[in-house]
């Protein structure tokens, strides 16, 4: 059986018609910069996602859910944007805070030694070590997509210095 390849605009049409604009200026963004698309289709619909083109680390997925759309951004770089973490609304707070904790670094023997170290950073005052893999993973929806995009955009910023 062969491998279908998916378009982005195969992932678009699934996207509810209000995040479609946000979703278009993540990828133009990301593609003018030359990262690597992959699409894939899973049991819970599109799975996309941006590789760096000189790390080859991924800045981003989009995934579905049942509760609708969802990143993961890896927010690598999150301690040189900490005035924009600051400025995140209290409900994409909510989320970063029942993240998952890093178990590497509280413990580097408790953690698969091939895992990715998490994110150690401060936002508001408050001290954070989260998983790489759950720390920036938020639901879109119309409050968070400013904010998201802001996110989204000073993490490519500071990989392309």
């Amino acid at each position: 059986m062969a491998k279908i390849n998916y378009q982005f605009e195969d992932f678009l049409n699934n996207v509810e018609p209000q995040y479609r604009d946000f979703v278009n200026e993540i990828h133009e963004l990301l593609m003018k910069d030359n990262y690597k698309i992959k699409i894939e289709e899973k049991a819970t619909g599109f799975f996309v996602s941006y590789e760096h083109p000189k790390t080859k680390r991924n800045i981003l997925n989009f995934l579905f859910r049942k509760k609708g759309l969802f990143i993961r951004l890896y927010g690598e770089n999150c301690n040189e944007y900490q005035d924009v973490l600051n400025e995140l609304p209290q409900e994409i707070i909510n989320q970063i805070d029942k993240a998952g904790v890093c178990k590497r670094i509280i413990d580097p023997q408790a953690c698969n030694p091939r895992c990715s170290m998490g994110y150690d950073f401060y936002m508001i005052e408050k001290h954070y070590q989260k998983c790489r893999n759950s720390c920036f993973y938020l639901f879109v929806d119309l409050d968070s997509v400013p904010f998201l995009f802001k996110l989204i955009e000073s993490e490519n910023k500071e990989r392309n210095k």
